[in-house]
Formats: structure tokens, sequence, C-alpha cells
């Protein structure tokens, strides 16, 4: 296997990417920047999801909570408030998923989610798929939606710049974290 080969495999492993289609919940995994929610926004104004989870309680870079920036940026965007679940208080991805997932039983119950749509940055979306996929009941689908903007890291560039690269290398150190600690479903 030479640099290629190995690149590629990575690139398959982490950027994970599904077609739009209708689901019952679009779950966004907030991060310092708002890229994560346009995903959900437009499975919500094409008519393919009715309702938005908005998850993460980090500091955006406008110095706000995530979760505050992306309700905003959502509401902005046409997305009624009664149409958005908030979860304020997840650290992390663990705490997206269990935080997330209870309050979609509490106040959906998973009897009414067949299919959930997740949005989360793209070399961010096997991690989250994962540790998802730990806390949702198995019959439910998970549709990977990332984000196709410019400023992400992509399959086809995080490789060219050392930061990019230290990235990615740290994101698969976190799934290996994640899988000792016991953190991670089957998918």
């Amino acid at each position: 296997m030479d640099i290629y080969d190995s690149r590629a495999a990575i690139s398959e492993f982490l950027f994970r990417k599904s077609e739009p289609e209708r689901v019952d919940l679009a779950f966004v995994l907030c991060s310092p920047t708002i890229s994560s929610i346009h995903p959900a926004i437009s499975l919500y104004k094409s008519g393919l999801t009715k309702r938005v989870l908005i998850s993460g309680a980090g500091i955006a870079v406008d110095g706000s909570p995530e979760w505050s920036l992306y309700r905003d940026h959502a509401l902005a965007s046409g997305i009624p408030e009664d149409a958005l679940l908030i979860e304020k208080t997840a650290r992390n991805t663990a705490e997206n998923a269990e935080f997330g997932a209870a309050l979609i039983s509490s106040e959906l119950g998973w009897e009414n989610v067949r299919a959930l749509a997740v949005c989360a940055k793209p070399f961010h979306m096997r991690r989250a798929i994962m540790t998802l996929r730990k806390h949702v009941p198995d019959d439910v689908r998970l549709i990977a939606q990332p984000p196709n903007d410019p400023g992400d890291l992509s399959a086809e560039n995080w490789w060219r710049t050392a930061k990019g690269r230290a990235r990615i290398f740290t994101e698969l150190g976190k799934i290996g974290e994640y899988a000792l600690k016991g953190d991670l479903g089957d998918v």
C-alpha cells in the first residue's frame, strides 16, 4: 500500500455521505463554526424533515454557546422555533449522542423516529454515526448528511496541509479512544 492508497482508505473510512432523503429528524452536532446546520436547513426547506435537533454546549467562533448560534441561524433561515429541539449541555460527541437521544426519547418518542439525518462536519461523520449508534435503537436508520462547505476539511483536501493532516489523525485517535471507552455502537 502506498501513500495514495492510505489517503484513500482514510478518506473512505472517515468521510461518509448519503443522498438526502425523507427523515423524521435532523440531528445536528454543533461545532464552533456554523456549517453543520446547513444540511438540516436544506432538509427542512425541501420538505424532507419537519424537525431539527441541535446539540452542543461548546463555544462558537463568535463567543456564544454553539447551540445558540445554531438556533439563531436556523430561525433566521426560516425554521420555526416549534420545529427545533435544543440540547444545551453536551460538551463532546459522546454527550451529543447520549443527551440528544434522551431528548428524542422524552420529546418525540423513538416509536416516531425511523430515520435520522446526522449533520456533522465531514471528517467527523464516522465517529458521529458510530457514537449515535450506541444510543439510537437498532431499527432507526442513520443517514450521513455532512455540509458541503469550502471551509471544512474534505476527503479531497485534508492531506494537503499540516493542520489538515493533524486534525484527521486526531479524529482517528478519538475513534480509538471512544472504542476503548465503549462509547461506540456497531455500524
